[in-house]
């Protein structure tokens, strides 16, 4: 049995059960990226026997994460631990003044990833570029912010040999055809087309880790 973790903030969440039940299969994941992959999964490789785990908390920020990290990542030993976290640590600056800054997002997200790595040696790691469309809550400054954190992210896929998902050119590329609202429902927040986007991408850049 190998077991999958989901993390991050409300596009992870997406309304997940707060507690595990007996069988953890038939925990509700939410109804967003994560519970799209969870099906593919358990329909494709019954198998496999995966135990999988969303905990994905709405407004979370890099510095959130970290402060449950032990709690709710490494305690749960992983095999395959995928993160999708960014657009919070620019949200909270332009609305409460409580973000945080692209070089300490750039610092907490390796913190992340080498205690995850020095507490389980054989983890293979999934990181998710963070994304926005430029329209309802994105302001004109985040666009440049999150391109900035996109590429944070990407850095650290390399330097940690992590697998990492692009997921802005696909967003932005989407958009050009059927409009942004289609994909987002605020610019942030993804519609069932925008998670099966990203379920998508997901599976094309990482399905080999299963």
């Amino acid at each position: 049995m190998k077991t999958l973790l989901f993390q991050g903030d409300s596009i992870t969440d997406c309304s997940r059960a707060r507690e595990d039940m007996e069988d953890i299969r038939h925990t509700p994941l939410g109804n967003g990226y994560a519970a799209l992959l969870a099906a593919e999964i358990y329909g494709d490789q019954p198998e496999k026997d995966w135990r999988i785990f969303n905990r994905g908390i709405s407004g979370n920020r890099v510095v959130d994460l970290y402060a449950r990290w032990k709690k709710d990542a490494l305690v749960l030993k992983p095999d395959v631990l995928s993160i999708l976290i960014g657009v919070n640590d620019t949200w909270h600056e332009y609305n409460n003044q409580n973000g945080v800054e692209v070089p300490r997002y750039d610092e907490f997200l390796r913190r992340l990833l080498s205690w995850s790595l020095e507490t389980l040696p054989e983890l293979k790691i999934v990181l998710l570029e963070p994304f926005v469309l430029p329209f309802g809550a994105v302001g004109p400054e985040w666009p440049a912010e999150i391109a900035q954190r996109g590429e944070v992210v990407r850095q650290a896929a390399v330097d940690f040999g992590a697998v990492f998902v692009p997921l802005q050119n696909e967003f932005t590329k989407a958009a050009e055809k059927y409009g942004m609202e289609y994909w987002l429902r605020d610019g942030v927040h993804p519609t069932y087309a925008g998670h099966r986007l990203i379920a998508k991408q997901w599976m094309k850049a990482a399905g080999h880790l299963l």
